[in-house]
C-alpha cells in the first residue's frame, strides 16, 4: 500500500501537519499518513521508526511555515536548526531524496514564500526548484483538496475513498433491519428485527400514528364488522343510514 511521510518542524507547522494528515487519512484510509506524534508508539524508538516511515513511503510532504528557514538550534545558539546535520526535519527530507521518493513543499500560510536555492542548506538546494503547494486555513477545504488531488495523480495507487469497506449486509439483501423508537426527549432505542417489516410507528406531540397494512386507529373507540360505522365529533345536521332498497 501507498504511504504518505508528513515533515513538519515543531512550532511552526505542527497545526498544519494534524490538519492535513488527519484528512489525507480520512480520504486514503487510516494507516498510510505517517505523523510522528501519531505513529509512533510509546516505546519505540522514534529515530529508528522516523527513518524507516520516510522509507516505506511513497510521498514526503515538507510543510514549511514562515520560522521554518530561520528556526534557531536550540542546542547551539544564534545557529540555524536547519544547518544541523542531525536536525531531523532535514535528515527526514535528504532520506526520502535519497530513496528517490517525491518530495512535496507545503507552503503554509499566505505569506510563506517560495524557498530560494542561496537561502537553504546545500544538501537542500534542490527543495528551491521543486513545483510546491499550498496550504492556508482560511481556504482549507479547497487546499486540502488539491494537496490530495496531486497526490493522487502522482502516487500510482493512492485513491481517495480507496479504504473503504463494503457493508456487511447491504440494503435490500434480506438481512437484518433496524427500527429506531424515540420517546420525544431525546432517547433513542434500536432493535434488530430479522424479517419483513410491517408498520411504522411515527411519534409527535399529539401522540402515537400507526401506519401499515393493518387497522388503523388513533386514540379513538372502533368497530369491526360489516355495516360497522362510527361518527366521531359534533354533528349537528344528524346522521341517517338506509340499507337495502329504497323504500
Amino acid at each position: 500500500m501507498p504511504h504518505v511521510f508528513v515533515n513538519y518542524r515543531t512550532g511552526d507547522g505542527e497545526q498544519a501537519a494534524t490538519t492535513i494528515a488527519r484528512d489525507l487519512s480520512h480520504r486514503f484510509g487510516e494507516g498510510l499518513v505517517f505523523r510522528a506524534s501519531e505513529s509512533i508508539r510509546p516505546g519505540q524508538l522514534y529515530p529508528d521508526e522516523l527513518l524507516a516511515g520516510v522509507r516505506r513511503s511513497d510521498a514526503l510532504l515538507a510543510l514549511i511555515g514562515p520560522g521554518w528557514l530561520d528556526a534557531p538550534d536550540p542546542a547551539r545558539p544564534g545557529c540555524r536548526a536547519l544547518d544541523d546535520a542531525e536536525d531531523w526535519v532535514r535528515k527526514e527530507i535528504l532520506e526520502a531524496l535519497s530513496e528517490g521518493t517525491l518530495v512535496v513543499p507545503v507552503l503554509i500560510g499566505r505569506r510563506t514564500e517560495r524557498l530560494k536555492a542561496a537561502t537553504l542548506p546545500q544538501p537542500l538546494a534542490r527543495l528551491a526548484y521543486v513545483q510546491s503547494l499550498r496550504y492556508d486555513h482560511q481556504q482549507a477545504s479547497t487546499d486540502l483538496g488539491r494537496i490530495a488531488e496531486v497526490l493522487s495523480e502522482l502516487v500510482p495507487g493512492l485513491e481517495e475513498g480507496g479504504a473503504a469497506e463494503p457493508c456487511e449486509h447491504p440494503v435490500g439483501d434480506g438481512g437484518t433491519a433496524n427500527t429506531v423508537t424515540g420517546d420525544g426527549d431525546g432517547h433513542i432505542q434500536a432493535r434488530d428485527i430479522t424479517g419483513g417489516v410491517t408498520s411504522t410507528v411515527i411519534r409527535d406531540a399529539h401522540g402515537p400514528l400507526n401506519t401499515g397494512p393493518a387497522a388503523q386507529h388513533v386514540h379513538q373507540p372502533h368497530l369491526e364488522g360489516e355495516g360497522a360505522t362510527y361518527v366521531s365529533g359534533d354533528n349537528k345536521g344528524g346522521v341517517r343510514h338506509r340499507f337495502g332498497e329504497r323504500r
